[in-house]
């Protein structure tokens, strides 16, 4: 019986936060442990978790503010079952996203990371489509009918080109994830630098279309967009893309190093921020923006 970790790294919302934990309190599979790391201060949180009274859900308050990547650390660390699950503090599970989950991984016991059909909805809940999302799924997602089995060079090239994965809705398989663990040294991309450490290591991805079972939020201004107009996420992703199409390149994957190196998706990303920072008088931001947007890297040589 595969037990899921449902891992909830919190910092924000407290209606949000609640809604999700709700949704995955309304799970139709039963067999799970919910654990909040919160990275917060709203003092009526902890009274919320003690007043619930289910022994499935375990609430942790950080002593002092951690940080995104240092929380998220935390959760993995504290993750202890066979699958995990590390959903985002104001997105949403379907009442049988684990009972899919558990379906496909009787099908793909051996997967180290399933995939699972989403919908997006914005701050309000309303189920829509921005034009990020629809670029991911007409340009750079694969094309799924069903069930498929992607990994390897396939996946990491796919990926890299352009990062049209959920990150929250996927379940981990929990050894793989545990091993690897997220970088100390990115904030904002350290979920594809996740996807692409495990497929060096062999794990492969499920990805299902059969069904919509997460319920992805994304607010219309969200504090990864607050530093793109910065530009700060774009030097973080330059430096990351560098230096992944030389391990690429290394380990004999050269479509996976070209779509590192070209990064198209990142760049078009940042063009479409460029307007954002002009009006926003960010012109240091505006500058990074437009480098990153019409540069493409260079393999080095030797």
């Amino acid at each position: 019986m595969v037990t899921f970790d449902v891992m909830l790294p919190y910092y924000g919302d407290v209606a949000l936060m609640q809604d999700a934990v709700r949704s995955v309190l309304a799970q139709t599979d039963p067999d799970f442990r919910l654990t909040v790391v919160d990275d917060g201060k709203e003092p009526e949180v902890p009274g919320w978790f003690a007043d619930l009274g289910d022994e499935r859900v375990r609430y942790l308050r950080n002593e002092q503010n951690l940080g995104i990547t240092k929380n998220f650390q935390k959760c993995v660390e504290l993750s202890e079952h066979g699958h995990v699950v590390i959903m985002g503090c104001d997105d949403l599970l379907h009442p049988h996203y684990l009972a899919t989950v558990r379906e496909i991984l009787k099908e793909y016991p051996d997967a180290g990371m399933v995939q699972p059909g989403v919908e997006v909805i914005d701050g309000n809940g309303v189920v829509g489509s921005s034009l990020a999302d629809a670029t991911k799924r007409r340009i750079y997602a694969p094309n799924v009918a069903g069930r498929r089995v992607m990994g390897g060079e396939e996946l990491a090239a796919s990926v890299l080109r352009g990062n049209w994965l959920y990150f929250p809705s996927i379940c981990w398989k929990g050894d793989a994830l545990r091993a690897v663990n997220f970088r100390d040294d990115y904030s904002v991309i350290q979920d594809l630098a996740l996807v692409v450490d495990l497929l060096e290591l062999g794990e492969q991805m499920v990805i299902d279309t059969t069904t919509t079972v997460f319920q992805y939020r994304r607010h219309a201004v969200s504090e990864s967009s607050v530093q793109a107009f910065s530009g700060t996420r774009f030097t973080e992703a330059e430096r990351y893309f560098a230096a992944v199409a030389e391990r690429m390149d290394a380990r004999g994957w050269p479509k996976a190093a070209r779509a590192a190196r070209f990064h198209s998706a990142s760049r078009l990303h940042a063009l479409t921020m460029l307007p954002g920072a002009l009006r926003r008088g960010q012109r240091d931001g505006a500058r990074t923006l437009a480098r990153h947007a019409l540069t493409q890297g260079q393999r080095t040589n030797g």
